[in-house]
């Protein structure tokens, strides 16, 4: 897997909006990035609307694809998640990003790209704040992420108490990101083998029923089979039906992996949440779940 450059303090980042549209509304992001020595150029995206998106396909395409290949920047933020990244991915031309690759930052619908540029490039990104989401960030999740540019120290150590972990230890690549995204592009040229990887998941305002119902498609699918480990972030703002589903999400989750031996780690401060903390996608990691403390270790070759 290569790993971009790390920033450095008078590097340029790009801000656009390759999904749904944000109208501009980035003033602190902007001022933090400058804090952090940072020039930012923001995409026209940025203050573009077309319906729920930030701009037609064709603009948040060409906007996308100037980041990616201009030379003078570094580091190319999502502003926002949303929807409409899939629409776009099929159109973009990633030759000169995979020569010179640098780091792609965003969650959520940026599962899309996450996956992508692993599958078909094999480069690493950041799933961490975006633009829009700094607003209410912890100060937690912006250092996190200030480390994960500026080539800090990523390892990291919890412990939860809300739900019972399955305890082990397993390395692989660490791959995923947003369950509703994962599924959605099983089967397409942005998908790949999970085989032999530690998958991060998380989403924000699904039913019950339909996170069983994402989790068996990848049962079904054998993503699950041979993982090394499963990391479960936040699994927020749920909704139940009538009558209720009848189990919690970490159950939902742990009925679908109960016949392996992976480890499985439950509330990483990570997705859909004020505290989320950056992962480094695509970066090989060992995971180590003991009882309630979980931990991941970045492995540089």
């Amino acid at each position: 897997m290569k790993i971009p450059e790390f920033l450095k303090k008078g590097d340029k980042v790009a801000i656009v909006c390759p999904a749904s549209y944000i109208k501009g509304n980035i003033d602190l992001a902007l001022t933090i990035l400058k804090d952090w020595g940072l020039v930012v150029e923001v995409g026209a995206t940025v203050s573009s609307q077309f319906h729920q998106f930030g701009g037609t396909d064709a603009l948040r395409t060409q906007d996308l694809q100037k980041a990616l290949d201009n030379p003078e920047i570094k580091a190319v933020f999502a502003a926002r998640g949303g929807y409409g990244t899939v629409r776009i991915i099929d159109h973009l031309d990633f030759s000169t990003f995979a020569k010179n690759p640098k780091w792609l930052i965003g969650f959520s619908d940026i599962t899309v790209l996450h996956s992508h540029i692993h599958n078909q490039l094999g480069v690493a990104t950041l799933h961490g704040q975006m633009p829009k989401s700094f607003d209410d960030s912890s100060k937690e999740a912006l250092e996190s992420l200030h480390r994960a540019l500026f080539g800090g120290k990523m390892d990291y150590s919890y412990e939860q108490t809300d739900f019972p972990n399955r305890s082990g230890d397993g390395t692989g690549e660490l791959i995923g990101g947003n369950l509703a995204i994962l599924q959605s592009i099983l089967s397409s040229p942005s998908d790949g083998s999970y085989d032999g990887k530690v998958l991060f998941i998380e989403d924000v305002g699904e039913s019950f029923y339909n996170i069983d119902r994402m989790l068996w498609t990848l049962k079904r699918a054998q993503k699950l089979d041979k993982l090394a480990g499963l990391i479960v972030g936040g699994f927020t703002s749920l909704k139940d039906s009538e009558p209720p589903f009848g189990q919690r999400f970490e159950e939902i989750i742990l009925d679908k992996v109960q016949e392996f031996n992976y480890p499985v780690a439950f509330g990483y401060p990570a997705g859909h949440i004020d505290n989320n903390h950056t992962l480094v996608m695509g970066a090989k990691i060992e995971l180590s779940v003991k009882n309630e403390e979980t931990s991941v270790k970045y492995i540089t070759d």
